[in-house]
């Protein structure tokens, strides 16, 4: 696991830092989680020890995520973590979803990348807040980098709050940011056994977006195979079809999203004093 070997060792970094934090965890610690300070490929180090670090690891990102799913259950959030391989379409479905639902309701975004800002300035272009994670060396986003990242964002209650974690199939399966629901996003471009190559990410996830759908005449891709490998990982799975670029199958996703919004208000007092708005 890249957290053993050290990904990202002192490379985090959160627009806006540094500040003094006053995370609603109590955070008595900097970004010492996920920054790499194990180094598991060190000559000499046995199995049994790789294996206690990565528990330990695991266990406190756990926590963090913990406290970060009690505060958007406190606020009546819904938490979506976007993952996918890179250039799977995610921005654009992304700005897609901001541009269509931000009359409805309050949304805001944690954009994941190694390096730069742009996708970051591409949300902000929609007039919906975002804020950059960058991770340096690091592939994936854990729950104390989200939690730091939602105190600069200062999210509405009852808004959608989208992770946009970096681009990967490996990684963010093992890292629970808090998040109510993953959504994997596969491109048909992909292949239709990335199900099978990469269980853990199909086996976390409750929803696979299978994206740019409009290239199908295209491709020699098999919707039904890619669906049934997804389903033979996680029976549990929804799988919706869709294009960002032409709307296509669009309508099922943002009513998914609206669906779910409304599960994560049921019990936020604030969203009961409004009358569930």
């Amino acid at each position: 696991m890249c957290t053993v070997c050290g990904c990202g060792e002192g490379e985090t970094k959160i627009e806006g830092e540094p500040r003094r934090h006053d995370h609603h965890h109590h955070h008595e610690h900097g970004h010492d989680y996920g920054e790499g300070p194990a180094h598991a490929h060190a000559p000499g180090m046995s199995q049994s020890r790789m294996v206690q670090i990565e528990q330990d690891i695991l266990g406190k990102n756990n926590e963090y995520a913990m406290a970060n799913r009690g505060y958007f259950l406190q606020k009546g959030m819904l938490t979506l973590n976007l993952v996918s391989s890179p250039g799977s379409g995610k921005t654009t479905l992304l700005t897609s979803t901001l541009n269509e639902l931000k009359d409805e309701f309050p949304q805001v975004v944690i954009e994941g990348d190694q390096q730069t800002s742009n996708d970051a300035e591409r949300i902000r272009e929609t007039g919906v807040a975002a804020i950059q994670i960058n991770t340096g060396k690091g592939c994936h986003l854990d729950a104390h980098q989200v939690g730091h990242a939602v105190d600069h964002l200062d999210a509405p209650d009852t808004s959608v709050l989208y992770i946009e974690n970096v681009g990967n199939l490996v990684c963010p399966a093992a890292f629970d940011l808090g998040e109510a629901h993953k959504v994997a996003i596969l491109s048909i471009t992909e292949g239709e056994d990335k199900p099978l190559k990469y269980p853990d990410m199909f086996h976390a996830a409750n929803l696979l977006l299978l994206s740019k759908i409009d290239l199908l005449p295209h491709l020699d891709f098999d919707v039904g195979k890619c669906i049934e490998y997804a389903q033979r990982i996680n029976p549990g799975i929804k799988v919706i079809q869709l294009s960002g670029k032409t709307g296509e199958g669009m309508d099922s996703w943002y009513r998914w999203v609206r669906a779910n919004r409304q599960i994560a208000m049921i019990d936020c007092p604030v969203a009961q004093s409004d009358g569930g708005a």
